[in-house]
This record gives structure tokens, C-alpha cells and sequence, in this order.
């Protein structure tokens, strides 16, 4: 299956909290869009590696993903080395992304900036036709994405791009984070474990409000922002908004 948009996270949810908007406009538009969980997510403070993979199936049906599939990679403690490379090249030349999204290359959390400069990397080779992969007992050929974008997290940056979308988006969005109950608020949790600032129902205003803050410079109801190491090129001036 060849994808439009292939996202990279580091942990189930990464993409939910930075680009589902972006995710949903373009599924609206008629892309195929996809997603690969790095971990499992196991460390989290809240919930389960088994309570997430129901919920990233969840919100995979909310989004309209075409694909999504999870690494296994030790949450917490992956690397930036051949091995993992290998396994980013084999995803990337399985669904040969037009677009590739990935984490920020740095973050307050050390998984989003690792996760971000290992897809990179991982990239880079994937172009080159004497790195050998096969999936499946298949030997796959080259590829590299036309552009590669990281998703603003935690931390604030001065973006290169925002890509603008509407109510619908924003309330396909929140949708899709609401499907992870053990991460984010749930008025219904009894499970008594412990709150963290993501857990508050106040967690679901600061991401309404960035999305507006985002938005409100290129005169859109909600924004993303993604920056990246490429300059941005336009055939003419009337490609940007």
C-alpha cells in the first residue's frame, strides 16, 4: 500500500496531540494517510502498553487512517543506531510516503527528539540503494519522501509551516485524543492511578488554545505548526497562503 502521508511517533498518542488536525484535513481531501508508533508506550504513568493499543485502534477508526502499525521499540530507552534505522527504512519503503511527519527533533520528553532524529536519519538511508531491507521475504527498493516536517510538541518554536484547519478538524481531534480514556481527562475514571498535567480537563483548553494561536496568523480557525531542515519551495508565489 502506498501512502500520501506517512506519520512517525514516538509513543501512541504523539500524533494525536500534534497533527490529528492535519491528519483529518487531508483524509477529508482524499489522502491516504498512516501511522507508526515507535513504543508501545509502556512507561506512561497512566494506563497500560495493552490499554494503549485498544485506544490507538480506537482513534485510528476516528481519524480515517488507511494504515497503523507499532515498532516495539523500548519505550524510554530506544536508539538512534543501524539496528532501529532499519526497521524506519522498512516502514518507510513498505508504504513510500509522498510526505513524512515526525517528532520534534528536540522536546522536553528524550523519546520526541531521539524519535524525531531517528526517523531523519533513517530517511536518508532509505534512499540509498545498497542499504539492503526485505519485509516479509521481500527484498525492497529505495525510497525517500519528497519532505519530511516535525510536529511541534511540548515545546514552542518559531514554525517553518502551519497548515490551517477548521471546527471539524478540531473537534475530529479532540475525538481522537479523548479515545486514549487512560492518558487524557475521563470524567468516568475510577482506575485511581496517579494524575498527571495531561490527565486535567484543562489539558483539552491548551490545545484548543495553540491550535487558535497557530491559526489565527494565516487567518485560519486552528493551526499545526511542523518545522524542518529543508527550505520550502513554491513553483509560485500564489502556492502559499
Amino acid at each position: 500500500m502506498k501512502l500520501d502521508i506517512l506519520v512517525f511517533a514516538a509513543h501512541p498518542d504523539d500524533a494525536e496531540l500534534c497533527c490529528s488536525g492535519t491528519i483529518a484535513k487531508h483524509v477529508r481531501l482524499g489522502k491516504t494517510v498512516g501511522v507508526v508508533d515507535l513504543t508501545r508506550g509502556e512507561l506512561g504513568t497512566r494506563g497500560t502498553a495493552e490499554t494503549r493499543k485498544v485506544e490507538a485502534e480506537v482513534s485510528s477508526e476516528i481519524l480515517g487512517l488507511s494504515a497503523r502499525e507499532n515498532l516495539g521499540f523500548a519505550d524510554g530507552f530506544f536508539m538512534n543506531d543501524k539496528e532501529h534505522q532499519l526497521e524506519i527504512i522498512k516502514m518507510v519503503r513498505k508504504y513510500r510516503p509522498d510526505i513524512v511527519l515526525a517528532n520534534a527533533l528536540a522536546d522536553r520528553h528524550p523519546d520526541h527528539g531521539r524519535g524525531g532524529q531517528l526517523v531523519r536519519d533513517a530517511i536518508f538511508y532509505s534512499g540509498l540503494r545498497k542499504v539492503n531491507t526485505s519485509l516479509e521475504g521481500e527484498i525492497q527498493h529505495e525510497w525517500r519522501p519528497k519532505a519530511v516536517y516535525h510536529y511541534m510538541q511540548d515545546r514552542l518554536f518559531t514554525p517553518d509551516l502551519v497548515v490551517g484547519f477548521g471546527q471539524e478538524e478540531m473537534d475530529i481531534k479532540i475525538a481522537s485524543l479523548k479515545a486514549f480514556k487512560t492518558q487524557f481527562y475521563n470524567p468516568e475514571d475510577q482506575s485511581g492511578e496517579p494524575q498527571t498535567y495531561i490527565s486535567t480537563p484543562e489539558f483539552f483548553e491548551s490545545v484548543i488554545g495553540r491550535g487558535r494561536e497557530l491559526g489565527k496568523p494565516i487567518g485560519a480557525a486552528y493551526g499545526e505548526g511542523f518545522e524542518t531542515e529543508k527550505f520550502i519551495g513554491v513553483s509560485n508565489l500564489f502556492d502559499l497562503s
